[in-house]
This record gives structure tokens, C-alpha cells and sequence, in this order.
């Protein structure tokens, strides 16, 4: 079995890294051109692109202005629905009391905006009856007559008290009459404000079955968890809930009450706003608090309930006020200020990296290349698949991972540098710096990335941005050094220019003091007249400083020995 050279780890490094970077760009492909969803540029927060504005006014039944408490929770509920890991850049605040400010980036679509307002108050009720949404039958003539008005003189109580919310007792005869008028499509009823303590007539989304429903035993209060996703078994798309302890235990005995039962009440409702989204048959025993709703749902639509039932329903109704398209905070000028600043950076730590590192310098700006690359291609996916809006703040994140990277490249180059201060070939010193700089390299990243987290966790959602891109790029910058800087040195370490010490490959050993033949000896050099004395002169200077005060005292010790035998020496002499 052959080992592993260093050169081999270097190509199958680089491979690695061109797989990844083609993978990026593929995926990101994929949401341009099919799924239309994303872009080859980054899209802009609010204060550098503008967006949209909604006001929502809070409805109360006596007309009053909400509690704060309230207006809070709403606020909160809010925020998280239109920008749930808080790098859409979304801003969400209360205005006089009563309304509810909404800023978002770019135009809001109409999912967006139901999203919103919508109060997601979802309950759970057994399915009594179900039939067409027809409001008139066929008479003798074989024409359609309308179900008439329910009679006031109908009875409205059951004769037998219901046993549970699935007990055919909850029908009675006006209810039955009010279910056969009951009109899907007049926008005067109201489900949503039926009593939860009473059987509902309510249709599906799209009104196309009507239903007889019981009272509520479940309610969103009780789901303590919701995710979407396809379905293994029929390729569906579902919304996965997941019920606290009460909510597990509720569920469990209506499962048992139904399971078995002839259809219709083996069926069990999901009611969202007073409308059924689905209202599957029981088809076993859900014991584990975790049952799924299915129906006609896109993958949009399923993303949207999830989050609606997740993020918890609203503790108020909202009317909205007014929208309205709002131009840019800060503008187009404040980030061409920003990237002007950044390119000045990037400027100035190439010129740096040139004048210290000689040629090493183009490795230093090849990765900060290859990283800008990978950076500008992740923002763009993560703009399509979380959200995420490049603010001002996350410009300065970007630029600030600049300086950052900059000092690892310092750590690697010295540390190689000192392994041939110390006698070793160009190659050895590669290895053996990339050894021992590395893990010097991972701290200071660690602690920045905790530093990100820390910050995006406790921070006002105005630095969320900053501390996002501050994480992301500084796992770019370690995912650099690892597949591009390291093995770009291996390689260059066995070319003639670099492996021969060339003056301008910025890894001379004699221009970097490379006379050091033992813990506290340094060799005489063979030649010292001229510009080579100058030279020999400098390095040996530049090795001293770099001794440790114990070296330091044993190179004194060594250099007070030479001079008593040399004295020694010459007594003799003068003796003879």
C-alpha cells in the first residue's frame, strides 16, 4: 500500500477543494435556472436596497388599544415569521399603541403578507359529518331548490349529553338544518369565531367539502414543534407537528376513540382560521405525540403552516392598514463607501504581503481570492435558501475577516520561517510549520467563531448580520488554509525557485539568519567581506533576537568559555 507523499496530499487537497467549489456553484445553479428561486448576486438588506412597509392596526372586540404585553408577543411572533434566523435583515416594531410596523426587503409577495397577519389559530376537532358543499337540492320538477332557512323552533339541544367530541348526539336538528344551508363561499360566516365549546359547520380551503365538526380538544397551544417535508411513503408534501407532554397525552386518547371507527368519525380535523385543512381518516393508534396533516399542500404552502404553527398564533387579529414601497436607509453610496473600504484593505494587506513575503505574497492574495470566491457564492445560496439580506453591518463582518485572515497567513509564514532559522530544508520547513502553526491557526479561528455565536445569539438584530457573516467567512478562511494555502506550499516548496531559496521567494535561508548550528553556537560563515559580511552580519543579528533568554545565557556562557581559553591559551604561550 503506497503512503501518502506530501504531494500527494497537496493534488487530493486542491481536488477536494475544486469538488466543493464546483458543488457551491452547482447548487446555486440549480436555484437560478431551475427552481428560478435564487441569483448570482447577493440580495441587499433594507439599508442598502429599500423594500416594503406594512402597517397593521390590532382589532379588538371593544375597540380598545391592545395591552403592551400583548402588542409585545404579536411583535415577537411576527419577527419570527418573516425572519426566523434572523439574517433577513426584517424589521419588526409597535407604533402608537395599536399598530405594528413591518419593514421587509424587497417586495413582499402575497404569501409573505398572509403570512404575516394571518392569526394561525389552529384547532383540533372531530369530524361528525361530512357531504358537498350544495346548498339546494333536486325537487319533484327535477329542479334545484335552495335548502330553506332553519326553523327557530328546531331544538338546538341534543337530547342525550355527549360522551366526547366525536359523540353523533352533538347534532341536532337545526344544526343539521344550518349545515344544509350553510353556504361555502358567503364571506359573512365566520368559522373562526365559532365557540370552542360547540360543534362548528365549516368547509375546507377550497370549498369544496362541507363538514359537521365537535367541539375543540386540542389547540395550537399544545404543538410544540412544526416541520414540513415529503412523504416517504406517497412523495406528498406534509407539515409534522409535535405535541408537548399534555398535548401527547389529549392525542393519544382521541387516537384510541377513533381508530376503528366507522367513517366519518374516524376522521379528525385540522382547523386553521375556522377553515379545515385536512381531516384524515385515524389510521393507528399515535401514542408518540408526533402525527402529521396532509392534503393538497406545494412545498411554499407547507413552509408556511409550519412556520405559522411553530412560531405560535397570534394573541391578536391585525387588519392591515397600509403597504407601501420604501427606499433604502442608507443607499447605494453607503455601499460603494463599504466596498471601496474593503478593496482598500485588501490593497493594502497585498502590498504588505509583497514587501515582507517577497513572492510568497501572491499565495497570500490567490487565497484571499479563492476565499472572496467561495464567500460571494455562499452568500447567494444562503439568500435563497434561509433568507439572508447583506446589510451594512455584514459588509463590515466581511471586511473585518480581511485582517483576520491576514494574521493567520503571518502565524503560518513565520512559523516556516523559523523551522529554517533553525537549519531545515525549504520542504521540512513547510511540513513541520504547517504542524506546528495549525493548531495555533484553530484557536484564534475557534474563538472568533465562539465570538460569532455569542454575538448572533444575545445581539440586537441590527448585528445578527455582522456576526453571521463574521462566522461564515472566518469557517471559509479555515476551509482555505486547509485545501488551498497548505497544499499551494507543498507544491512550491519542490519547485527550483522556491526550494533553492531563491532571494525573491521570500524563503531565502541566509537572508533569514539561517546560520544557527545548535541551541547556543552559531556557525562563522565562510566568507565575510563585502556585501556578504553585511548580509552574514544581519542574518546573525536577526537570529540573536530571535534566541530565548536561556539560549541567550548559554550563548553568553559558551562565548565567556571561548574567550577564558583563548586567554588561557595566550598566558601559555607568553609563559613559553
Amino acid at each position: 500500500m503506497a503512503t501518502s507523499t506530501p504531494v500527494r496530499h497537496a493534488w487530493r487537497a486542491l481536488t477536494g477543494l475544486l469538488v466543493v467549489t464546483a458543488l457551491l456553484f452547482g447548487i446555486n445553479a440549480l436555484g437560478v435556472y431551475v427552481f428560478g428561486k435564487s441569483s448570482w448576486t447577493p440580495e441587499l438588506a433594507l439599508d442598502l436596497q429599500g423594500g416594503t412597509q406594512i402597517i397593521l392596526a390590532a382589532q379588538t372586540t371593544d375597540g380598545a388599544d391592545p395591552n403592551p404585553e400583548q402588542l409585545a408577543q404579536a411583535v415577537t411572533i411576527i419577527r419570527q415569521r418573516v425572519d426566523a434566523s434572523g439574517v433577513g435583515e426584517a424589521d419588526v416594531t409597535t407604533e402608537g399603541g395599536k399598530n405594528i410596523v413591518v419593514q421587509i426587503p424587497g417586495q413582499a409577495d402575497d404569501a409573505t403578507r398572509e403570512r404575516i397577519q394571518a392569526s394561525a389559530q389552529l384547532q383540533l376537532r372531530a369530524v361528525l359529518f361530512t357531504g358537498s358543499p350544495a346548498t339546494s337540492f333536486v325537487g319533484d320538477d327535477g329542479q334545484g331548490t335552495p335548502y330553506p332557512t332553519p326553523d327557530p323552533s328546531l331544538a338546538a339541544t341534543p337530547t342525550a349529553s355527549p360522551t366526547n367530541g366525536s359523540d353523533p348526539s352533538w347534532i341536532t336538528p337545526k344544526l343539521q338544518a344550518e349545515y344544509l344551508s350553510y353556504d361555502c363561499a358567503d364571506t359573512a360566516n365566520d368559522p373562526a369565531s365559532a365557540p370552542k365549546d360547540q360543534p362548528l359547520i365549516t368547509c375546507d380551503d377550497a370549498g369544496s367539502v362541507k363538514y359537521i365538526l365537535g367541539p375543540v380538544e386540542l389547540d395550537g397551544s399544545s404543538i410544540s414543534d412544526a416541520t414540513f417535508g415529503l412523504q416517504t411513503t406517497n412523495g406528498q408534501w406534509a407539515v409534522n407537528l409535535k405535541f408537548n407532554d399534555a398535548g401527547t397525552a389529549t392525542f393519544g386518547q382521541i387516537s384510541q376513540r377513533l381508530y376503528g371507527a366507522t367513517a366519518p368519525l374516524n376522521q379528525f380535523a385540522f382547523v386553521l382560521d375556522g377553515k379545515v385543512l385536512s381531516a384524515p381518516s385515524m389510521n393507528g393508534i399515535i401514542l408518540d405525540g408526533n402525527p402529521s396533516i396532509t392534503g393538497s399542500f406545494t412545498q411554499d404552502s407547507a413552509k408556511v403552516l409550519a412556520d405559522q404553527l411553530k412560531y405560535g398564533a397570534l394573541p391578536l387579529s391585525f387588519e392591515v392598514v397600509s403597504s407601501d414601497t420604501i427606499s433604502a436607509t442608507l443607499g447605494s453610496q453607503q455601499l460603494q463607501i463599504g466596498l471601496i473600504a474593503g478593496i482598500i484593505g485588501l490593497i493594502l494587506v497585498a502590498i504588505y504581503s509583497l514587501i515582507v513575503y517577497r513572492a510568497l505574497g501572491f499565495v497570500i492574495i490567490a487565497s484571499l481570492a479563492v476565499m472572496g470566491v467561495l464567500s460571494y457564492v455562499a452568500l447567494c445560496i444562503l439568500a435563497w435558501r434561509m433568507g439572508f439580506r447583506l446589510s451594512l453591518a455584514g459588509v463590515a463582518g466581511l471586511i473585518v475577516t480581511i485582517g483576520f485572515t491576514a494574521d493567520s497567513f503571518i502565524v503560518y509564514f513565520e512559523r516556516i520561517r523559523d523551522e529554517l532559522r533553525d537549519g531545515k530544508s525549504i520542504t521540512g520547513a513547510v511540513e513541520d510549520g504547517w504542524s506546528r502553526a495549525r493548531r495555533t491557526i484553530y484557536i484564534s479561528k475557534s474563538i472568533n467563531i465562539l465570538a460569532a455565536i455569542v454575538l448572533y445569539i444575545l445581539a440586537d438584530a441590527t448585528v445578527k448580520g455582522f456576526a453571521f457573516t463574521l462566522g461564515l467567512t472566518t469557517v471559509i478562511d479555515i476551509l482555505i488554509f486547509i485545501l488551498f494555502t497548505h497544499p499551494v506550499m507543498q507544491l512550491l516548496a519542490r519547485t527550483r525557485f522556491f526550494g533553492s531559496g531563491h532571494p525573491l521567494s521570500g524563503m531565502d535561508p541566509n537572508a533569514l539568519g539561517a546560520v544557527y548550528r545548535g541551541r547556543a553556537e552559531f556557525r562563522a560563515p565562510a566568507v565575510a567581506a563585502g556585501s556578504q559580511a553585511r548580509r552574514t552580519a544581519k542574518s546573525r543579528g536577526e537570529a540573536e533576537r530571535r534566541q530565548t533568554i536561556a539560549e541567550r545565557k548559554r550563548a553568553e556562557q559558551a562565548a565567556a568559555g571561548r574567550r577564558s581559553a583563548t586567554s588561557d591559551s595566550t598566558a601559555k604561550e607568553g609563559d613559553d
